[in-house]
């Protein structure tokens, strides 16, 4: 059996999620193992398959069998293993890929920070800078490349397929300049100057960061007379003027930097500024599950949170900002509208 038809009495299903380490573990695996890349259309032999991905038959097929008992791979009746809706967004070149996301919420530093859960809720404060004496950016960037590579890969991913959505989503026709606030390789601001082909457009995020920006806003690239990178820290400040700020899932830190980064839009923006802020939330949405375990991951690394809609409405309020109207996305992103009064 690949799955159950129904669901376990609870002792059992208690008993499968505290080995939810090793479904995390078996999908870790087999990303870097590149089963999903190497499996194609057609129902491979697991001896086939390990030669394929370098590893011996018998393990890799109890690997499988536990993730086809998750709907990740399945098992025919002649012990060949097929593709399933969801191990397909385990390969490197698929639309919607999710190897780097999976890759990223099982990188090392998770092991090390999850047992300390308890010790996070306690105190309401990140465990990495005990664990490693640094804060978290700054470990991953000096301590762990590797990490920081593939947190790099997830964000870039995750960007590129939630770009569009949000650029075919608002409406920005009376605006001429928009900045990107925070935003990674600038793949919302591209999108925004595809839409609106008369926009002048900013991308603002660490030098680090926008050192990698898209080749398309850089010299040279097509959308590069219409583009302006800036290095800087947003939580320090804005030194960007533009009609519109887009501020894209950054405002998950501790409360002081979400603040401060609110703050300085407010102060950098003035009377009459369109902001719209993009984040995942906590509500009662088809991203629950998945939504509340990174609002524990932000806690473990960052001392973070995610947002509920009242509490994102709060803490825009408390920064000056008037919300006009909070839109879905998609299932797992929405967009609060708001403006700077006065």
């Amino acid at each position: 059996m690949t799955s159950a038809e129904t669901a376990p009495p609870p002792p059992m299903r208690l008993r499968e999620l505290v080995f939810g380490a090793a479904v995390s573990a078996a999908i870790r695996a087999a990303a870097r193992l590149g089963v999903a890349d190497a499996l194609d259309d057609s129902p491979m032999a697991v001896e086939d398959l390990a030669a394929a991905v370098k590893t011996e038959p018998k393990p890799l097929r109890r690997l499988l069998r536990a993730l086809s008992c998750y709907g990740v791979f399945a098992e025919g009746p002649d012990g060949t293993f097929t593709h399933t809706d969801m191990s397909r967004q385990l390969r490197e070149d698929a639309p919607d890929s999710l190897r780097a996301i999976a890759l990223w919420c099982t990188e090392p530093w998770t092991w090390d920070a999850w047992p300390r859960l308890d010790e996070a809720v306690r105190t309401g404060k990140n465990v990495v800078e005990d664990l490693y004496g640094k804060e978290f950016f700054t470990y991953l960037n000096e301590d762990a490349p590797e990490s920081a590579d593939v947190f790099n890969r997830a964000m870039t991913r995750s960007s590129e397929q939630s770009a569009r959505e949000v650029a075919a989503l608002l409406d920005l026709s009376g605006a001429k300049s928009v900045a990107d606030v925070g935003g990674g390789q600038g793949h919302v601001v591209a999108c925004l100057l595809d839409k609106y082909p008369r926009m002048q457009g900013t991308l603002l995020d660490l030098p680090r960061v926008v050192g990698n920006a898209l080749p398309r806003l850089r010299e040279g690239g097509d959308l590069a007379d219409r583009a302006r990178i800036v290095p800087g820290d947003v939580r320090e400040a804005i030194p960007v003027e533009a009609d519109v700020y887009v501020i894209k899932n950054i405002l998950e830190w501790d409360d002081e930097s979400t603040a401060r980064t609110l703050r300085n839009v407010v102060e950098a923006g003035g009377p009459g500024t369109r902001v719209i802020v993009i984040e995942n939330l906590v509500d009662d949405t088809p991203s629950m599950r998945f939504s509340t375990a990174m609002d524990l991951l932000l806690l473990l690394n960052v001392g973070g949170a995610k947002h509920t809609t009242d509490s994102m409405v709060s803490r825009l309020g408390a920064a000056g900002l008037l919300v006009d109207e909070i839109r879905p996305v998609n299932p797992y992103l929405h967009a609060f509208e708001c403006h700077v009064p006065g």
